[in-house]
């Protein structure tokens, strides 16, 4: 974060800038400002005529790192956002120390994608992304994806040129409706930018076939990568097996986020191996609420901390099928407690230490074991058919542009839209 008196703000002033004459009053602090280094202009509104002046005084600004650009359509007709966002994305384009973007809680989606996707195959300053609830769906995400990877092309380009350029570091793209279809465009963007440090796409719509694709062909490669979170995704156990195969390659992690998302007891128990392996030595947080994880499970997980995460302090595991007084359960709070005696200091933020509330816990089925085999059972029948048409889709990607349709294409990944578990 830039020092406040490089920082120009209009955060949430509410304002409605329709034209430049509306913008002009509110930016002579920033046309005055010649080491500005970070701009936030989130919570207005706006137009077309107000973005291209801002876009024209922006473009001057060669110190500038951060673009904070979150919520700034609120209210604007669709026709409106792609000339909007064009005039913005093409004026800073080429600032040189430009290295993050925030575009958070605007409506893209295919309509308005473009200046966007032109924008990220080109912006090489770029280290950290922020696109969370654009309205994206598996279209529109497939190339953001693309464009990525087009971006990486163009940095390693301009570092054989000599040039000092940044890694892509940060890529939050949460609720953007990815689904499935998007995903084998976001695994080759993660296998190429394999110095990601933090990814998070919680809530998107991936099924299990999905998350195997993104973990075990992009994310795998992300040797450095310290938070990850897929939370409100759908693992299964499918998902949970590719994440218990590629999580010993991540030395670096310290925050896993897999809440809600359908883990299971069996998903829990490969995960606890996983981690049981003493490959994550910097684990310190894991998110684990809501995933039908049973005693078994935890068992798992508690030997691992104990034997191989000595950084673990949080333990996330409310809505699971455990009993509050489950001897796991105890043996956690008694771990966390010690650790924290030894090792948090003489300040202690309470929040970052031990077991979150479990006001929620259910009730444990005995007849769990069975379903849980057959849904497995059904699972894998599903996936074996979704993963063929993953395949076909790579295939179609990997196939000169004259020899595929746009509609072919456009059929696998609706094929993939559809897969169920």
């Amino acid at each position: 974060m830039a020092a406040p008196q490089k920082v120009f703000s209009l955060e949430a002033k509410g304002l409605k800038l329709d034209t430049a004459e509306d913008l002009e009053p509110h930016i002579a602090a920033l046309r005055s400002m010649d080491d500005v280094e970070e701009v936030r202009l989130l919570g207005n509104t706006l137009g077309v005529g107000a973005c291209k002046l801002l876009g024209e005084v922006l473009a001057t600004k060669k110190t500038l790192r951060v673009a904070n650009l979150a919520d700034i359509f609120t209210g604007r007709l669709l026709s409106e956002i792609p000339e909007a966002l064009s005039s913005l994305l093409t004026s800073i384009l080429n600032l040189p120390n430009l290295n993050t973007i925030n575009l958070n809680d605007n409506a893209f989606g295919l309509n308005t994608q473009a200046p966007l996707v032109a924008f990220l195959e080109e912006h090489v300053p770029l280290q950290h992304l922020y696109l969370n609830n654009n309205g994206l769906g598996p279209e529109a995400g497939t190339l953001v994806a693309n464009a990525l990877s087009k971006l990486h092309a163009k940095k390693e380009e301009a570092r054989k040129n000599g040039q000092d350029v940044p890694y892509l570091e940060t890529v939050i793209c949460g609720r953007n409706r990815l689904e499935n279809g998007s995903m084998v465009a976001w695994a080759k963007a993660f296998s190429l930018h394999n110095k990601v440090k933090e990814v998070k796409m919680v809530q998107n719509g991936i099924r299990p076939q999905g998350i195997a694709h993104l973990l075990t062909d992009g994310l795998r490669h992300a040797s450095e990568i310290r938070v990850l979170d897929l939370q409100d995704n759908t693992f299964t156990l499918k998902g949970a097996k590719a994440l218990a195969k590629v999580a010993p390659g991540w030395t670096e992690i310290s925050e896993l986020g897999l809440g809600d998302s359908l883990l299971g007891n069996k998903g829990g128990i490969a995960l606890g191996q996983s981690l049981g392996q003493g490959n994550n030595k910097k684990l310190e947080t894991l998110r684990l609420q809501y995933n039908e994880i049973q005693a078994a499970a935890l068992k798992e997980i508690l030997e691992a901390a104990k034997e191989s995460l000595p950084a673990l302090k949080k333990l996330e595991i409310n809505g699971n099928k455990l009993d509050e007084e489950d001897e796991h359960i105890i043996a956690f709070r008694d771990l966390f407690e010690d650790r924290k005696e030894k090792f948090a200091g003489d300040i202690v933020r309470e929040d970052d230490w031990g077991l979150d509330e479990l006001d929620e816990l259910e009730d444990v089925d005995s007849d769990e074991e069975e379903e849980e085999e057959e849904e497995e059972e059904e699972e894998d029948l599903v996936s074996e058919k979704a993963e063929k048409e993953i395949k076909d889709v790579e295939a179609a990607e990997n196939e000169p542009v004259a020899q595929v349709s746009d509609a072919d294409v456009d059929e696998l990944t609706k094929k993939l839209e559809k897969a169920t578990i």
